[in-house]
């Protein structure tokens, strides 16, 4: 995952666990690390409340039990979903909020540090997986309807929304510069004196460079290699093609894009990996800042992808 290199003076970083990956915070006003640290920890604790499918509590669950019937969301939400059909438009559907069973069917139905490589944890086919469609999906205000026995599952969209809006409230409310990093999904906000460094690796011997990222910019890194788990003789990832239900082929290792909000990044990150060998080509179409590594370790970067920051890196804050 990305890692912010060779902080600059004066800055302040905590980092925790979470979500079965690491948060990281960076604000360029050490003094005001703690109240933003707070901040992050309640949004995230609120995203993970809304739109958790581990937990019988969440929101998703009660749209889950409304049974195809509309039902009030919360703000939160109904933001969050509006973020996922977003971005299952944005693609082409690639990128479909409606997979939750189907993933769930693979045996990825708790949190991944909890995930057994049993092959008994997976179940049975799911047949709900043909009503499974985004654009079954009705979102219109706060009534949110999905049809019945289609679970949403907004993992990716809502993790680099949780980003987003991280960054964008410390940046208002503590008058800081401020870099929120989830696992994989990066944001940016407020001022800083310069750019920020960031290493893009997904594992300790994946292909490595470090890029300057602008101020509000924003990085996904989206990988078949990061989230994988056994099933019997099947060796699973997280990245489904919604037109099977089924772990994309791996075409590609990891796609790292930069974008201007870590919802978007994060959209064509994912869909890259989806679209396998289409990829390049639809990336090119679209002037996606984007950098692909390929199951045989080659590097491929697109568009205005940050220039690489040749300084030899000095460490790391993880």
């Amino acid at each position: 995952m990305p890692l912010v290199e060779r902080l600059p003076v004066g800055t302040g970083c905590a980092q925790w666990s979470v979500w079965g990956t690491v948060a990281r915070i960076v604000v360029t006003e050490p003094a005001r690390l703690e109240a933003a640290t707070d901040l992050v920890r309640a949004e995230l604790a609120a995203v993970d409340e809304a739109c958790s499918r581990f937990r019988t509590d969440s929101e998703v669950r009660d749209v889950f039990r409304a049974h195809g019937g509309p039902i009030i969301v919360s703000v939160r939400l109904a933001e969050l979903v509006r973020a996922a059909l977003d971005s299952a438009v944005d693609t082409d559907g690639d990128v479909d909020p409606t997979l939750g069973l189907a993933m769930s069917a693979l045996g990825y139905d708790r949190d991944f540090a909890e995930i057994t490589t049993d092959a008994s944890a997976m179940h049975p086919t799911v047949t709900a997986l043909a009503t499974a469609d985004w654009r079954n999906v009705r979102l219109a205000g706060r009534e949110l309807t999905v049809p019945s026995g289609v679970l949403l599952d907004l993992g990716a969209t809502a993790k680099a929304w949780a980003a987003d809006r991280c960054a964008a409230i410390v940046a208002e409310r503590c008058a800081t510069g401020v870099l929120v990093a989830l696992g994989g999904d990066i944001a940016t906000a407020g001022p800083t004196d310069g750019s920020w460094r960031v290493r893009v690796q997904d594992g300790p011997h994946e292909p490595s460079c470090t890029i300057s990222l602008p101020a509000g910019a924003a990085l996904a890194t989206s990988s078949t290699i990061g989230r994988t788990w056994q099933a019997g003789s099947r060796r699973l990832h997280h990245i489904l093609d919604p037109r099977t239900g089924q772990p994309a082929p791996q075409v590609w290792r990891t796609a790292s894009v930069a974008a201007y909000t870590c919802v978007r990044a994060n959209a064509l990150s994912t869909a890259a990996l989806v679209r396998g060998a289409r990829a390049r080509r639809w990336l090119d179409t679209l002037g996606a800042p984007a950098r692909l590594v390929a199951t045989d370790g080659g590097v491929t970067t697109l568009g205005t992808w940050p220039a690489e920051d040749t300084a030899r890196a000095t460490g790391s804050a993880a």
